[in-house]
């Protein structure tokens, strides 16, 4: 139903704009708090979990366009999605949480979400080579 592909596809531009937005926040929180703040090896660990963050804040638009457009098959794009809004919260936010100081056990949850974020792209591909 296009409608309802419409909504999921609006789920997903919405998501990449909350992503964007939030490593807009989040870069400068990193220049002007933390960066006097944090170890050189800290500081560029934040900064991993914010450009990670933004580049697949930008996929992330490029799913919801791809399921708006229906160019891509329906099920894959939504794979892509939900695994590149894991993927970005399971590894930028153990990366963000490491590199403040967090727990140890978050140490196992980056490589996780850096499956997931490959995962989604691999998804994406495949919703696209699926479309008719």
């Amino acid at each position: 139903d296009r409608a309802a592909g419409s909504a999921v596809a609006v789920t997903w531009l919405r998501l990449g704009a909350l992503t964007l937005l939030l490593t807009v926040v989040a870069g400068a929180f990193g220049a002007h708090v933390l960066e006097s703040r944090l170890p050189a090896r800290s500081l560029a660990v934040f900064e991993t979990a914010v450009r990670y963050a933004a580049w697949h804040g930008l996929g992330l638009l490029a799913v919801g366009l791809v399921g708006e457009t229906g160019v891509g098959a329906g099920g894959g794009v939504s794979v892509a999605g939900a695994l590149m809004s894991a993927g970005v919260a399971l590894f930028c936010g153990s990366l963000v949480g490491l590199a403040l100081g967090g727990p140890a056990w978050l140490g196992p949850v980056t490589p996780v979400g850096g499956l997931c974020l490959a995962a989604s792209w691999a998804a994406l591909l495949w919703a696209l080579f699926a479309a008719r």
